[in-house]
């Protein structure tokens, strides 16, 4: 597809910002799933510049550490003023999560608000279900 001179490529934005850390405890049971549901996340489209609003919910089975809830609302408020698209947006949170804490699996799931009456929902999963 061409493109003209004005095209900007938005497509990466987001992804090397630097976000607060998410912390962590260790665990001591085994086989067992916790589920957080952030129900008031946001970000800016990178494109736009407008908000974007929807719910994150992480669910994972925890292997030697579980997420230190009070530093991930930190982390999950970064995105706040943050130009990202929804599908890096959920494969960045992804990624940050399983480098911090290695669970057995994982999947986050981003659930959009409708803007121009569309409703997107992402899924990511760690290992890849493929």
């Amino acid at each position: 597809m061409a493109r003209d001179k004005t095209y900007k490529d938005f497509s990466s934005e987001g992804l090397e910002a630097e976000l607060p850390k998410i912390d962590w405890f260790r665990n001591y049971h085994k086989n067992y799933t916790i589920t957080i549901v952030i129900p008031e996340y946001t970000s800016l489209c990178p494109k736009t510049g407008n908000p974007d609003f929807g719910t994150i919910t992480i669910q994972y089975q925890p292997k030697d550490r579980i997420i230190e809830l009070k530093s991930l609302k930190e982390y999950i408020f970064a995105y706040r003023n943050l130009g990202i698209f929804y599908e890096n947006a959920v494969n960045r949170i992804l990624k940050d999560i399983v480098g911090t804490i290695k669970p057995v699996w994982i999947s986050v799931k981003g659930e959009f608000t409708p803007r121009g009456g569309i409703r997107s929902i992402v899924e990511a999963h760690w290992p890849d279900k493929t």
